[in-house]
């Protein structure tokens, strides 16, 4: 009794399997190409306008110029939004494509299991005949070598398809894994996007701040520009004079207690939840930068916000205000170089000499434009938050964790 000589190919390429998906997986494909080149031709843009400012900077402090570099930030952010929305649209294709793809795997695992289903279960027929009852059924030698060398092809088979089948689900595996990276980035670009437009509409409020305080008049621009120069000053010698202070009262206190207390080591915590900076350090793009160079970081944060303190520390100064106009501010001196602030506070928990830990709520964020203790340097609701060391403002950023 002979066994079946055909010998089907049980191997299953991937290629045979799309079908339905691959058509629109390319075109999904072509669609991301296209989107890429056209966010490369944006940034492209977007980098004549940040040439542009540039230039500017390098004229003369006039309203014209000022102006001229709000017009062209302007620009260069509805630039970035498009950018913004022209990523998330890619990270969507992207998406789609995926999880088409991982369907047509899906489909390939399951007809690789049906497959080796039927092998195994042909093999398990096939085994019950050992090697001397196939050579006593063999009608010659030469059957007998093909059926032997039958039986090899099907385990060798059997073998590529557990194979193909263990690739498979790796592949579908990795998809998976890509899906939830870019489900990731989508929404943190729908978070920047948000941002993003919340940039545009700080600065179109900043440039109709300033035709509106200038009625267009370079006299009244150069005046106003003199007016911050002195308000800043002012605010600036507050702070020293305040840090100073506390600084010689807690000297007193540990040589009087004969301690030395160091109240904040290592790295500062957040003060707000928002990581979102709109300001940097010295940033060469700060809309008063003719005025002071910005000596903290502004970190976005609505009107309102519980802003908590960096670390533990010592309040050397807890400033009010009842006016728009007044800068409202907490200063914590932390050790024997360290000091944080918090500005455009729009309300203040804590007092004068008071000790506060680490996370404690010192007051609420403000900064939005005509509301009580914003100041002067506001372009909409956010917090200042400066580090300084031995009294000269350093980068926040090389100190939060």
């Amino acid at each position: 009794m002979g066994l079946v000589l055909s010998n089907p190919n049980f191997a299953y390429s991937e290629s045979s399997a799309v079908g339905g998906n691959k058509e629109e997986i390319d075109d999904l494909n072509k669609k991301i190409a296209n989107q890429k080149a056209k966010i490369k031709e944006m940034e492209e843009t977007m980098a004549k306008y940040q040439k542009s400012i540039n230039a500017t900077k390098l004229q003369a402090v006039s309203l014209k110029n000022q102006i001229s570099i709000l017009n062209n930030r302007l620009a260069q952010t509805e630039s970035e939004v498009q950018i913004t929305e022209g990523k998330i649209n890619e990270a969507k294709m992207e998406i789609e494509a995926l999880e088409l793809s991982i369907t047509d795997k899906e489909a390939i695992i399951k007809k690789q299991q049906i497959i080796i289903a039927k092998m195994v279960r042909n093999i398990s027929a096939d085994d019950q005949k050992n090697y001397l009852e196939i050579m006593l059924t063999s009608n010659s030698f030469a059957d007998f070598y093909n059926q032997v060398k039958y039986l090899q092809s099907v385990y060798s088979d059997l073998g590529q398809s557990v194979k193909n089948l263990r690739l498979a689900k790796d592949d579908l595996n990795f998809k998976k894994a890509q899906v939830e990276g870019r489900k990731k980035v989508y929404e943190d670009l729908k978070t920047e996007l948000d941002n993003k437009k919340m940039d545009l509409q700080e600065q179109n409020g900043t440039k109709n701040t300033l035709l509106v305080q200038t009625k267009s008049s370079e006299a009244r621009y150069q005046t106003m520009l003199s007016t911050l120069r002195s308000q800043y000053q002012a605010t600036e010698n507050e702070i020293s004079a305040n840090e100073s202070l506390m600084r010689k009262k807690l000297a007193a206190l540990e040589k009087k207690n004969n301690t030395t207390e160091d109240t904040a080591t290592g790295e500062l915590s957040w003060p707000v939840p928002s990581h979102y900076i709109t300001a940097e350090f010295h940033d060469s793009s700060y809309p008063f930068r003719n005025v002071f160079e910005h000596s903290g970081m502004d970190i976005r944060a609505s009107q309102g916000t519980a802003v908590h303190a960096a670390a533990a520390g010592y309040v050397a100064r807890a400033k009010r205000c009842t006016l728009a106009s007044c800068y409202s501010y907490v200063l914590i001196v932390h050790n024997s170089e360290v000091s944080t602030l918090y500005g455009h506070l729009s309300s203040i928990s804590v007092a004068d000499d008071g000790f506060v830990a680490r996370g404690d709520v010192i007051g609420y964020s403000g900064g939005t434009p005509g509301t009580v203790g914003a100041g002067p340097f506001v372009t909409g609701p956010h917090l200042h938050f400066e580090v300084r060391k031995n009294g000269i403002p350093v980068n926040p950023a090389s100190y939060l964790n």
